[in-house]
Formats: structure tokens, sequence, C-alpha cells
């Protein structure tokens, strides 16, 4: 499949949201596949959680399948550590090829709505694409509560290389406050609730991005020094799963990881 095949999958997406939304359809015609991708991750990302077209999930399919191709990363490509089941790995943690990755979500497990988002949970939502809120939508419908600081919800991956995507909400720190114990514990208890859902589902592999920094404010380093203490305790009591990846975005997180699992 080449370029120009994306580029008319994109138009078509874009015009289908536009439609949905009950605006007009603009020409967009001399864009290129980037600048397209942008418009339609952001159509994406403002979309109320809802059942789409047929002919949309068709178009979306065949998008996110070539998109995903030739970049897909798998556990051997990750960076080891002097701890046998424990991986780092840097870079977008949508390419990553496990049996289930750990998405940083908000309370409303909905998905991040600001258009084209630097966040992780926005990046999930995206190329797993539209079904992934919907899903999401359903299980908030059913529990009828946000979903509290701590838990998990499983879900599928939808269009993602993994097979699952955990959604955990970590604990938020306000700009200039502390990170009180209280806050350990929750980000804690995010790591200890996902590693107890893969163990129960026997998964091989999980990977981890760093719950609760960026947006949610939460230090980098007090937060890598949290998932490394609880993931190291993990395995030495427990057979699944069997790989645990660490997954770092910037080199922030990467070098502070490689420090705290001496490898620099």
């Amino acid at each position: 499949m080449n370029k120009d095949t994306q580029i008319d999958r994109l138009q078509k997406m874009i015009a289908f949201l536009m439609e949905e939304k009950g605006e007009p359809t603009q020409d967009f015609s001399g864009k290129s596949e980037k600048e397209l991708e942008e418009i339609w991750r952001g159509l994406v990302n403002i979309r109320p959680a809802s059942q789409a077209n047929a002919r949309y999930l068709e178009l979306e399919e065949a998008y996110l399948r070539q998109y995903h191709t030739g970049a897909i990363v798998g556990i051997e490509s990750c960076q080891g550590t002097n701890e046998k089941r424990i991986k780092l790995y840097h870079g977008d943690l949508c390419h990553l090829e496990v049996d289930a990755i750990v998405n940083a979500a908000n309370s409303d497990l909905l998905g991040c709505f600001i258009p084209n988002h630097n966040c992780i949970d926005n990046a999930v939502h995206t190329f797993a694409g539209v079904q992934l809120r919907e899903c999401c939508h359903q299980i908030q419908l059913n529990q009828k509560k946000k979903e509290p600081v701590g838990s998990v919800k499983v879900t599928p991956s939808f269009h993602l290389p993994c097979e699952y995507v955990f959604h955990t909400v970590g604990p938020f720190i306000p700009p200039g406050k502390s990170v009180t114990p209280i806050r350990k514990q929750l980000l804690e208890k995010c790591y200890i609730s996902c590693l107890k859902k893969a163990e129960e589902m026997k998964l091989e592999s999980i990977a981890f991005c760093g719950i609760s920094t960026g947006q949610f404010g939460f230090p980098v380093e007090d937060a890598a020094q949290i998932a490394v203490s609880v993931v190291r305790d993990w395995v030495k009591e427990h057979v699944f799963p069997e790989m645990i990846i660490l997954s770092t975005y910037t080199n922030e997180e990467q070098m502070t990881y490689e420090k705290l699992l001496s490898l620099c």
C-alpha cells in the first residue's frame, strides 16, 4: 500500500468525522499525509463516545493497520537490565507488541479530548481507534461512577499491536504541592493492581508507561523509584507476568530508569 492510499483514507475519514459533526466538508487536496493525520487525530480526539459509521470503521482499520506496519517493536528489541524479567523500552508505547500496555487514564476513562495533545492517553485512544472510547464509555455506564485512583480496567486493544489495554488512574499532584505518603501509596497501588490483573490473566508480558508523570504532576524520579521498587518486589514472588517492561518517553525518564536499574 502506498502513501496515496493512506492519504485517500485520511481524507475520507476526515470527511466522515466532519459530516458526523454537522460541519461542511472541506477540500484538503494538496495536504501532506502528516498534515492530514493531525487533522484526523484532532477530530478523533474531540469525538464523543458513540458507535461509528461502518464505512468509517473499515477505513480506520485499514489506515491503522498500515500505520502500525513496519513500526511494531517486539520484546526482543527492548533493553535488558540487571533484572532478568525487567526490560526498558524507550519509544512509542503504541508500537510495542506485548500482551498488555498500561494507559495512564483519567477518571472518566474516555481518553484525552485535547486535539493532538502529547500524552499517552491521547495516543492510545487515537491509534487504537474510536471503538476504544465507546468501550470505555460502556464500562463507565455499567459501573455508574468515575474510575477510582489506583484501580484498573481492561479493554481490548482494537488496532494496537498489543492484545489488551490496562487503564489505570494515577494520583494527581497539583502545581506547588509535594509528593505525600498517600500519593506514593496510590501510585504503588496502580502498579500492583495492574500486575495482579496480569497475573490473574496469566499474561506473559506487560508494558508500563510512566503513570502520573507529565500532566498529573508526579516528579519523574519519584515515580520511577516507585515503579522500579514495585516491579522488583513483584518478580521475586510471582511467576506472571513473565516479563515487565518499563516504557520511557523522554530522555529524562530513560536516564532515570537506567540509573535506578544500574545501567549507567
